[in-house]
This record gives structure tokens, C-alpha cells and sequence, in this order.
């Protein structure tokens, strides 16, 4: 209890034993109305935490680094008698995440209603409540908590950028099949047009030149072998690291108004935050080019995302990314051996790691041998803490006709991954 509450009780009961001791109507008159006031003030604070309705309504329960998390929070006074005030405490998960209000004077019948946007910079899995309210009497004698135990919860997605200039090695495109013949594979390259032949299906008909030559004409596809693009993600722990960084508190962001755009989000100096930075832009962008993507990754267990297309899986992709940790226990060789040995030359591979074990690169190699296109993602660990120089790592991958991008902190990521990194 509180110290006013302490003191309350002790003049109480001070009165209740001069009235016994004196006899005296006076006293007794006193102890009634320190009674009646003790009583009436904590009703007066427990209805002020009591018919109550607290509605929370979350606009959408995904957002993304650099974008708006919205609520809307109501509170409404069931009862005729007014409350002087209100605490509404939030006990959220999401960073800079502060819809605590005190609301003051609150009319029966009457409802109060606020809006929250947070600017996303972290991604995750976050939780959204629980609530505590809190008010007390007019004379601030008691003080009263009341707990709602509801919580939500909301993903944040990793931030994506503009990666349009990054480039894949090219495949040999081996041309479509013979014509009048049917064609057993739906790609996005489309090679040339024929005449339709029975067996064809109606969704490869080509209405334009149906149209111009009056009779049915259907696309033929070409059969690309870098078609389908694995992002293999280095998740060891041995070889991420991370600058010490504060998240905004509370007071210290500036106040957004609701015409306004929050400026580029600054990627957190974590190594992981980079890969995964660079693999959900890369996701993004040759999933919008319809390409089939997939992505393989270790923690405690193998995490694997089948390579398809289309919006759903880029879904997956970033729910996965969104709360990917560096917990991995498999070195990253293994992952790319292991791995390795079920793709064809109808795939691509892009490593992501900031390891400078050599290790990895024969392994990737090994996969190029093989006829698996390869390109790597390298993160100079040694720009965002004590690490091992990645130099040797990039020789050895120039030395292996692996093309490679750099990324060191403070990069943009964006512009880092429009161009080959060359050893010095």
C-alpha cells in the first residue's frame, strides 16, 4: 500500500482508540467520519478501475522495418459517476512501442479513444499486451490496479531494399523443345509461338497473335537452369557479431505527425541484420520477376522453404527471416554439402555468411563444379567487431570464379549489392 494509505489508517485507528478511551461524542463523531471518508474513498477507487470497457483494435498484425504499427485503443465509462482519472499501462514487447495514457476525467457514459503509430525498426515476433489500470479518490488516499491478462501478438518483417542491380550468373538456356511437340515445363521465358497442336493447354494460347493470324497460336518456353534460386543463410554464431546499440526510448524520438514519413531506417550493426536484410530484398525481388525461390538455413533443427512463387511464398520467406537468430549448429560447409547434394543444374545458390573459415568456399566450388550456378554474400564480420579479416575468404572465391558482394557496416545495402566486390 501506499504511504498516504498508511498514514489514513493510522489516524483511523488513533481516533478509534481516543473515542474508547475518552468516551467523548467528539471522538466518536471523528471516528465516523474518518470511517465514512475511508470507505467512501475506496469505493470511489475501485469504481474508478471497475465498469470500465477497454477495447484494443490492431490495424494489421504484420508490419515491416520502416513501416507503421497502428492501434486504436477506447475506453469507455459504463457508470453514471464520472472518473477524475485513469492509467492505462501497456506492457508491449515491440520497441518504442508506448501506448500508456493517463486519461483524465472521464463523464458517465461517456468514452475516450486514441490512436498509437510506432515506427518498426527491429524485425520479430513481439507481443502486444498485457494492460494494468490504475486510479485512486480525490483525496489520493488509495490506489488501485486492476489487470487485463488479453495480449496479441505482431511480426515484424525485415526491411527490404532495392537490390534490381544485383546480378546472377547467366545459365545456358538450352531453347525450347521442338515444335509440334508439346511442351512438359511453364516457365517465365517465353522462346517462341507455334501453332496449336491437340494436348495443348488453353492458358498457353497467345490471343494476340490468335487474334492477327485468325487461327490458335500457343507461347513455348524455354527452360532456364538458374531458374530456381536457394538463399542459403549462414546462421553459425561463431562468426556474427554486433555493435553495441541503444534502441530509441521513449522521450528521445521525435514525434511523427500523420502526415509525415519516417526517414531510411538505419540497419542495426549486427552482422545477421545484414544478411537478412540482403536475403529478404533478394527474395523480394525475383519473386516479383516470378522466379521460383527457396530458402535453406540451420538453428537447432534445418529450416527449409521449398522454392516456388508468387506472393504467398515471399509470405513465408520473410515470416521466417522475421525471426531468424544466429543459433545455428552446423558449420556453413556442411549446410552447403549437405544441401548441395539435392539441387541440379536447374538452380542458382546465394551464400549468405560472414564466416572466414575456407571452408565454405571449397564447398561452394565443389557446387559449381557440379553445374549449380553459385554467388556469395560476404559480410566483413571484422567491421562490426573483433573478427578474423575476410581478405583471404575473397581471394579465395575470386580464385574460384565465385562471383561476390561485400557488405561492411555502415554500408547501403542497396548500393552494395549493385556490384561485384574485386579483391585489392
Amino acid at each position: 500500500m501506499r504511504r498516504t494509505t498508511w498514514i489514513a489508517l493510522l489516524i483511523w485507528l488513533l481516533s478509534l482508540v481516543a473515542a474508547l478511551n475518552t468516551g467523548r461524542d467528539l471522538m466518536y463523531n471523528v471516528f465516523y467520519m474518518l470511517t465514512i471518508l475511508l470507505v467512501g474513498s475506496w469505493l470511489w477507487a475501485w469504481s474508478n478501475v471497475n465498469w470500465l470497457a477497454l477495447t484494443r483494435y490492431t490495424r494489421a498484425r504484420r508490419s515491416q522495418v520502416g513501416k507503421f504499427a497502428e492501434e486504436q485503443f477506447q475506453v469507455v465509462n459504463r457508470s453514471r459517476l464520472p472518473k477524475l482519472w485513469l492509467e492505462v499501462r501497456d506492457h508491449s514487447t515491440l520497441p518504442g512501442h508506448h501506448p500508456s495514457r493517463v486519461v483524465s476525467s472521464i463523464g458517465g457514459r461517456k468514452k475516450r479513444t486514441w490512436v498509437v503509430r510506432t515506427l518498426c525498426y527491429r524485425r520479430g515476433r513481439y507481443r502486444l499486451g498485457p494492460l494494468t489500470l490504475r486510479s485512486g479518490d480525490p483525496l489520493g488516499i488509495f490506489e488501485l490496479k486492476r489487470f487485463l491478462p488479453q495480449t496479441g501478438t505482431i511480426l515484424v518483417y525485415p526491411a527490404t531494399v532495392d537490390v534490381s542491380a544485383f546480378k546472377l550468373p547467366e545459365g545456358q538456356i538450352p531453347g525450347g523443345e521442338a515444335t509440334r511437340h508439346r511442351t512438359h515445363y511453364l516457365t517465365t521465358n517465353v522462346a517462341t509461338v507455334r501453332d496449336y497442336v491437340p494436348g495443348d493447354s488453353f492458358n498457353r494460347i497467345h490471343w494476340r497473335s490468335t487474334a492477327r493470324t485468325g487461327r490458335l497460336i500457343v507461347k513455348e518456353f524455354e527452360l532456364d537452369p538458374t531458374s530456381d534460386i536457394w538463399l542459403m543463410l549462414d546462421l553459425d554464431p561463431a562468426y556474427h557479431h554486433a555493435q553495441p546499440w541503444s534502441p530509441p526510448d521513449e522521450y528521445g524520438r521525435p514525434a511523427l505527425l500523420w502526415n509525415e514519413r519516417p526517414s531510411d531506417i538505419v540497419t542495426i550493426p549486427a552482422t545477421i541484420e545484414y544478411a537478412i536484410t540482403a536475403a529478404a530484398s533478394l527474395a523480394r525481388r525475383y519473386l516479383g520477376e516470378r522466379r521460383a525461390v527457396g530458402l535453406i538455413t540451420y538453428t537447432h533443427h534445418r529450416e527449409i522453404i521449398q522454392a516456388d512463387r508468387g506472393e504467398r511464398q515471399l509470405n513465408k520467406i520473410l515470416e521466417t527471416l522475421a525471426v531468424l537468430e544466429p543459433t545455428g549448429v552446423l558449420p556453413f560447409d556442411r549446410l552447403l554439402t549437405a544441401e548441395g547434394n539435392y539441387l541440379d543444374r536447374a538452380s542458382s545458390v546465394i551464400a549468405i555468411t560472414p564466416s572466414t573459415d575456407l571452408t565454405w568456399v571449397a564447398a561452394l566450388r565443389e557446387l559449381r563444379r557440379r553445374g549449380v550456378n553459385s554467388t556469395a554474400i560476404l559480410i566483413a564480420a571484422n567491421t562490426f567487431g573483433p573478427a578474423p579479416r575476410y581478405e583471404d575468404v575473397l581471394d579465395a572465391l575470386w580464385a574460384s570464379n565465385i562471383p561476390t558482394y561485400l557488405l561492411r557496416r555502415g554500408d547501403d545495402v542497396s548500393q552494395a549489392l549493385s556490384h561485384f566486390t574485386r579483391p585489392d
